[in-house]
């Protein structure tokens, strides 16, 4: 009896927190609570609200009886001169025919409106001699009330017609008129559509945002891609104009999220680092990598995927991937492989740390670096191998953990290799004997970093990759394929931008090229969703921090001293140089080398993409025509864009009768042996872009 009596008060307090927390769930889920009643931000922003709305009441009271005013004045203008009747008699031409009628009820209105101002006069002058002045008083105060109802305005219409449906706001900065104006102007919706507001206009940071929906078919897609249209039409600067489509939960495929700065976001001095204040940092959390327009901060993850970074000379490329490396160098259990082919100072404070490291642009150099890389083929089937004997505690699937990375015994730490100016040994035309066959070196480099890219990061092999010639030349298609995150600073144009950030970003509203030459530091980033904390984000514009020479030795010593307490200094921080001897053709075998098989120019976008879908359609006896429609469906592409790329293929586009469920109908396509001439002639005789031989 004694346990059933001690246990009773213990269910019983379980019982009542179960119902609170169900009774708060059923609160701020139900739609008939008021949202100020839903959380104390919700409280405190509708109190602000509440009290500004109490300090502008007496002068929108007052512009609303001026309004009224006025629409009562030209009703009874329209109702005295018989507006109503005259138009009727004008659609049907018997306006001669009906001008006496008309002139005699003119009349008759004017002498009913004076017999009502007399009439009105005359009781009012009673009413006051028999119950005094605040009769006149009692007539004023309503006669306003009425004149203020009729001149009633909805948020932001200089009508009284509603302009946006949904919550009112007490913010008077975004117009909402203004908004759906410039929606119209930039061809976003129809004349005779409208937005629905979704969140009241807020004051986040420096800057209005609003949610809207838009029109039903209309799609978000399409106003992110036309940012710069819409930017015309609000009058501001692309860059103070942040457009994101809302996804997840509360979102869907027509509700666009806007946010417009006071002044240039990006017009500050940058801010120094995070990381600068940090004792020491774990390689498993996220880098704190800048901030987006709105200032808030941004974070690249690092483990399980990679990084190239793009850009022309002097706009920030070595900076952004230092930032990149320095929560790595902050963790004494890391790894690290840099390879400076600037051959500056840089990256020279990075020598305290590196378990490899060397700064040159020599053919001997490259050579390095390929035995470097043989040797992360080598660690990674050997990690492989030895996860394979581990038990699932220790190894749950195929990739490192946390634990793992740290364990000395098990030799598998986060191993990073940089390369800044990775196009030097990507270009490299140094002779190797690969297996009896002659190979340039830098083909075999690109070889072996798209086998790492593919392989390695579920063995803790990261690569950050930053070069200033972002050319489909310079990276391989498929050493680019699988690069997980993108950084791409100001670049020369579209082309240059999609080969850093992806096929068809700049369709997409992504394009670098866009970037002014004065925001140093300013990049587009497209993170590898599988490790950000918001993966429906498809890319966002950073400014990274700040991290000059002075900011990244006192970070390198920081590192240099953590791993000399730990036990952690190898390689080439330690004195130990040198390297083994490897066996080259071993990894060939592992990896792959282009001399083994056909070598075959790459094709350029949007026609390596439509080759792949085509696939075996695109042989003889296959398809003879294609539908665009069909292909920018498929392609995810931005219909005028691609026409463009294609002609400047030698693609032009035809009509042709295609059969569909509808009928046989008339589209326009393209010809599929056409298509295959282009393929034919480029690999044949690659085409230099547009800028000549980079």
């Amino acid at each position: 009896m004694t346990r059933t009596h001690q246990a009773r008060p213990a269910i019983t307090e379980a019982g009542l927190e179960g119902w609170w927390t169900r009774a708060a769930s059923r609160w701020t889920q139900s739609p008939r609570v008021p949202a100020a009643l839903k959380s104390r931000r919700a409280a405190g922003r509708a109190t602000k609200n509440l009290m500004v709305g109490a300090v502008r009441s007496p002068f929108r009271f007052l512009r609303a009886v001026v309004r009224g005013f006025a629409v009562a004045v030209r009703w009874w203008r329209s109702w005295v001169r018989v507006a109503d009747y005259r138009q009727a008699a004008e659609a049907s031409e018997k306006l001669a025919d009906k001008f006496r009628d008309i002139r005699e009820l003119t009349l008759f209105r004017w002498k009913v409106t004076g017999a009502t101002g007399a009439g009105t006069g005359v009781a009012l002058s009673v009413l006051d001699l028999v119950c005094g002045h605040q009769v006149l008083w009692l007539a004023g105060g309503v006669a306003a009330a009425g004149l203020a109802v009729l001149g009633r305005r909805n948020d932001g219409s200089p009508g009284r017609k509603a302009v946006l449906a949904g919550p009112r706001a007490l913010t008077w900065t975004m117009d909402p008129q203004v908004l759906v104006d410039a929606f119209r102007d930039a061809k976003l919706i129809g004349k005779d559509e409208a937005l629905r507001l979704v969140e009241r206009t807020t004051r986040q940071g420096d800057g209005w945002a609003v949610v809207v929906d838009l029109p039903a078919t209309r799609k978000a897609t399409d106003v992110v891609k036309n940012r710069e249209a819409l930017a015309s039409a609000l009058a501001v600067d692309e860059v103070q104009l942040i457009v994101e489509r809302v996804r997840g939960r509360g979102g869907h495929a027509g509700r666009v999220a806007l946010w417009v700065a006071d002044d240039d976001p990006y017009g500050a001095a940058p801010q120094r680092t995070p990381l600068l204040s940090a004792q020491r940092w774990d390689a498993w959390r996220p880098v704190p990598f800048g901030r987006d327009a709105r200032q808030r901060q941004v974070e690249l993850p690092l483990v399980w995927t990679s990084l190239l970074v793009g850009a022309i000379p002097r706009q920030g490329k070595t900076f952004a991937a230092r930032l990149a490396v320095a929560g790595l160098v902050l963790d004494p259990h890391t790894r690290l492989y840099v390879a400076d082919f600037k051959a500056g100072k840089d990256w020279y404070a990075s020598g305290q740390v590196a378990h490899r490291f060397m700064s040159g642009d020599e053919p001997e150099h490259v050579l390095a670096l390929v035995d470097w890389l043989v040797e992360l083929v080598g660690e990674v089937q050997g990690r492989y191998r030895r996860m394979q004997a581990l038990d699932d505690e220790v190894c749950p699937e195929s990739k490192i953990t946390p634990d793992m990375s740290r364990d000395p015994r098990l030799d598998m730490p986060v191993t990073a290799i940089v390369i800044d100016e990775v196009q030097v040994p990507l270009e490299d035309r140094t002779a190797l004997e690969i297996q009896g066959k002659r190979i340039a070196a830098g083909e075999y480099v690109g070889e072996l970093l798209t086998w790492l890219a593919r392989k390695g990061p579920a063995a803790g092999i990261v690569l950050v990759l930053a070069t200033q010639r972002p050319d489909s030349r310079t990276i391989p298609s498929g050493l680019r394929a699988v690069l997980g995150s993108r950084f791409a600073l100001r670049v020369m144009d579209w082309r240059d931008s999609n080969i850093v950030l992806g096929e068809q970003m700049n369709t997409r509203g992504y394009d670098s090229s866009r970037l002014l030459a004065s925001h140093k530091g300013v990049g587009i980033l497209r993170p590898d969703g599988d490790g950000t904390s918001d993966p429906d984000v498809l890319a966002t514009t950073v400014r990274t921090y700040y991290m000059p020479n002075e900011d990244w030795r006192v970070i390198c010593r920081r590192g240099r001293a953590l791993r000399q307490a730990e036990g952690t200094l190898t390689g080439n921080a330690a004195g130990h140089a040198t390297l083994p001897v490897f066996d080259r053709a071993t990894a060939a075998r592992v990896v792959g080398t282009m001399a083994e098989r056909t070598a075959e120019p790459e094709l350029p976008e949007p026609l390596a993409s439509v080759v792949a879908y085509l696939g075996k359609d695109l042989q003889p006896g296959g398809r003879d025509f294609v539908p665009t429609a069909e292909l920018v469906a498929e392609l995810d592409a931005e219909a005028t864009a691609f026409g463009l790329q294609m002609g400047e293929l030698g693609c032009k586009p035809r009509r042709d009768r295609v059969t569909t469920e509808m009928g046989v109908r008339q589209v326009r396509g393209y010809l599929v042996a056409e298509i295959r001439e282009a393929v034919t002639r480029y690999r044949t005789h690659p085409a230099v872009d547009a800028e000549g031989d980079r």
